[in-house]
């Protein structure tokens, strides 16, 4: 099987999913991106069996997708509650008690493709950002195993009875739900400090003209949890 895999770069479960691949085929032509690069050349003229879209930003034109004889999968990071950027934030923001990964077939609109599977696990009231995200990944790479794998196992693809739901956030309202304001309510300050605290990015709130970091502190009565600190900040690829 012929396959372009476009995945993140230096993230594990991409890495995973990349050499799973590999071991099974040996025409993989794979390339990781990081933030704000852009399609790579190779990408554009590619003519094969499969695509895989795994945590990848780029959205692919639809020229290149129909050169997928057999199908161009991306593998999207949230459920399909939760199309568009900031899935998990989104989730962690509505106190959402379920969370899921999704694999569906690719259009050139993002998160709008046919469903292939979902796959749901429970989120926990003291998830913070980085522990969701940590379990999310887990369930991804179990989800890729299990489709990726089915194909090259000679079966079909699974059809999920599951459709698209929710508003596809821009990156435009995740930058929006990180902003406080001091005339918000304690509840609705503690929503979003919950769900944009990721590592070194962190809720803002603008005061006399100027824009200020909040930052959480430790754990004490009537305070807020610190998350894990992490590197990059979360968010749906683009897919």
């Amino acid at each position: 099987m012929n396959i372009l895999f476009l995945g993140k770069k230096n993230h594990g479960s991409a890495d995973q999913a990349v050499e799973f691949c590999r071991q099974r085929s040996a025409n993989v032509e794979s390339y990781f991106a990081r933030p704000g690069e852009s399609i790579p050349e190779g990408v554009r003229y590619w003519e094969g069996d499969l695509l895989i879209s795994y945590l990848s930003r780029w959205i692919i034109p639809d020229y290149v997708l129909a050169h997928a004889a057999v199908a161009a999968l991306n593998f999207h990071d949230g459920p399909p509650e939760y199309p568009g950027i900031g899935s998990i934030n989104w989730a962690l923001y509505e106190g959402a008690s379920e969370y899921g990964v999704t694999c569906h077939h690719m259009r050139a609109e993002p998160d709008t493709g046919p469903i292939v599977a979902v796959t749901r696990f429970p989120v926990f009231p003291d998830d913070t950002v980085a522990r969701l995200l940590q379990r999310t990944h887990i369930y991804q790479l179990v989800q890729f195993y299990s489709v990726v794998g089915g194909l090259f196992a000679g079966s079909p693809l699974p059809v999920a009875n599951t459709r698209w739901g929710g508003i596809r956030h821009r990156r435009a309202d995740l930058n929006s739900l990180s902003r406080l304001t001091v005339e918000m309510q304690p509840d609705e300050i503690a929503a979003r400090m919950r769900a944009t605290t990721y590592g070194l990015w962190m809720p803002t709130i603008t005061l006399h003209g100027m824009e200020y970091e909040i930052r959480p502190v430790a754990a004490q009565p009537g305070r807020l949890q610190a998350p894990d600190a992490t590197e990059e900040r979360p968010e749906a690829q683009g897919r």
